[in-house]
């Protein structure tokens, strides 16, 4: 029993429990639960209905379901909350311990770990730091919401191994503990149907840094930089040169005047966006690892699904699937980076983002736009009713995916690119980014 094990056996000795919320994350506690812990009693509560033979689940374990699942709360000791639970009440007006796997982890073992977030970027530049290590004969970990819940992966903890970990503001909104290496990546608008301003999202981003302590390092976008910033602060940009580290024409310059030249011809991360992901992922692995190393597993990174992934060529048109995007920025970053762009495709789950900085770029940028689903409308309206937008025949509006594409395959010149990139969030349409990806793969291979 490693010393995680030992901790969260004591953590959680004689308390009543409640599992708040049973995916991927809730299942991962109740496992860890079961097998080291001696809880008074444990809960599971949940919006859906929980099979109990399914799981595995202990006669002992109380199943509490339905519209009023957190009116429960209060009678619990301790409640293990997933990140995708949004709390009913305020922290404040509830008398039980909210915690969850993160915060635990974090305790047990904080100065063995990589903290990523931001709004974009933050799974590239996770897998990539990971990739690199491992590929270095690091004794590391992947996990956090890139899909691997911590408690996963905390049976095979050694006292040396390194935890690249993804955060979400979900996960980092109640979190009182903060990794010896953080790295805040960027901030755009984002989550505002959850958090309702700006101001909030940032706070509970925030906290990847806020419980730092002294000598540890935060590598953040110079654009972010706070007077509130505890540890040791490395800041990185691709626009301001006075950052600590600069990026620039496939060059990575450090304050120091060492440079790094990225082997732009050699790698597989398409756009400039991504030279400041290997910026960050390249200046905290030298800390373990030489630029040697560096190179060699940069050059064998296959990116990601759904973010800025090359499909296929269907009647002469390059397709390539950003499905990941859900703000204006990353879109208009899939217009600097797909070669040959000619058409791309926008609009999804409407949460009230700004768009007009997308309109903006449209405005300037020769290329097809076809707008679809309800963030889509509202794009189109805004350049419908432009003063300045030249050239409004170029944008399109069609209902769905399905008509988009079919749309694109007609409209798109032969020899340019059609790229998804919605700058949409895909929930009430699609299950998840993933599943419009995919849907958007399939109707590209239907149209041979």
């Amino acid at each position: 029993m490693n010393k995680f094990c030992e901790y969260v056996k004591n953590y959680t000795e004689g308390k009543k429990i409640c599992i708040l919320g049973f995916g991927r994350e809730g299942k991962s506690t109740y496992k860890i639960l079961e097998k080291y812990c001696s809880p008074k009693f444990v809960a599971i509560a949940d919006l859906n209905p929980v099979d109990r033979e399914a799981n595995g689940l202990s006669e002992d374990v109380e199943l509490i379901c339905g519209k009023d699942y957190q009116e429960c709360l209060d009678s619990f000791d301790m409640v293990f909350k997933s990140p995708g639970i949004v709390l009913e009440k305020k922290l404040s007006e509830l008398k039980c311990q909210i915690t969850c796997e993160t915060q635990v982890f974090f305790e047990v073992y904080r100065e063995q770990i990589i903290g990523i977030t931001g709004t974009k970027g933050k799974s590239t530049v996770t897998s990539l730091i990971y990739h690199v290590l491992k590929e270095s004969g690091v004794d590391c970990r992947i996990a956090g919401n890139i899909g691997i819940p911590v408690f996963d992966i905390a049976e095979g903890m050694g006292d040396e191994t390194v935890v690249v970990c993804e955060l979400s503001c979900h996960q980092l909104e109640y979190m009182t503990v903060s990794p010896k290496y953080a790295v805040f990546l960027n901030l755009y608008e984002e989550h505002l149907d959850h958090y309702g301003t700006m101001e909030n999202y940032y706070n509970a981003k925030k906290n990847i840094y806020l419980h730092q302590q002294p000598f540890d390092v935060l590598w953040c976008n110079e654009d972010l930089r706070t007077d509130d910033m505890p540890s040791i602060v490395i800041t990185v940009s691709d626009t301001d040169e006075n950052a600590d580290v600069f990026v620039s024409n496939g060059k990575i310059m450090d304050a120091d005047g060492d440079s790094y030249v990225i082997p732009v011809d050699s790698i597989k991360l398409l756009g400039t966006h991504n030279h400041y992901n290997i910026a960050i992922a390249y200046g905290l692995t030298s800390i373990m690892i030489g630029e040697e190393a560096f190179t060699k597993a940069l050059c064998t990174f296959d990116p990601l699904a759904h973010r800025l992934e090359y499909v296929d060529t269907v009647r002469g048109i390059r397709w390539y699937d950003d499905s990941i995007s859900t703000a204006c920025a990353t879109a208009i970053s899939a217009l600097k980076s797909v070669p040959n762009v000619g058409t791309i495709l926008i609009g999804g789950m409407d949460r009230g983002i700004d768009y007009q900085p997308l309109v903006d770029f449209l405005a300037d940028f020769d290329v097809k736009g076809i707008c679809m689903e309800a963030s889509g409308k509202r794009v189109y309206d805004m350049i419908q009713s432009s003063g300045s937008f030249s050239n409004k025949d170029r944008i399109h509006y069609a209902d769905h995916l399905e008509d988009a594409v079919k749309l694109a395959a007609e409209i798109t010149p032969e020899g340019k690119s059609c790229v998804m990139s919605p700058a949409a969030a895909s929930y009430g349409i699609f299950k998840n980014f993933e599943e419009r990806g995919d849907a958007f793969k399939k109707l590209v291979a239907e149209l041979k």
